[in-house]
């Protein structure tokens, strides 16, 4: 499966609004524990192991050819 960086969610917006709001008012471990438990949620979600490797390369700045 080939990662999908280009924009692929109608509420892009919303959706970065709704995550700046969650960390509103957390302190930044709080931040840091919340981020954790929704990108595993997400990982879980995704259930593919190849696409969440190549996510995890991507957002370290790795080019996985």
């Amino acid at each position: 499966m080939k990662l999908i960086t280009s924009p692929n969610i109608a509420d892009a917006d919303g959706i970065y609004q709704r995550l700046i709001a969650l960390h509103h008012g957390r302190s930044e471990e709080d931040s840091m524990r919340v981020n954790t438990r929704l990108i595993l949620l997400l990982i879980n979600h995704i259930g593919d192991e190849q696409a969440v490797n190549e996510a995890i390369s991507h957002a370290g700045g790795e080019e996985e050819q």
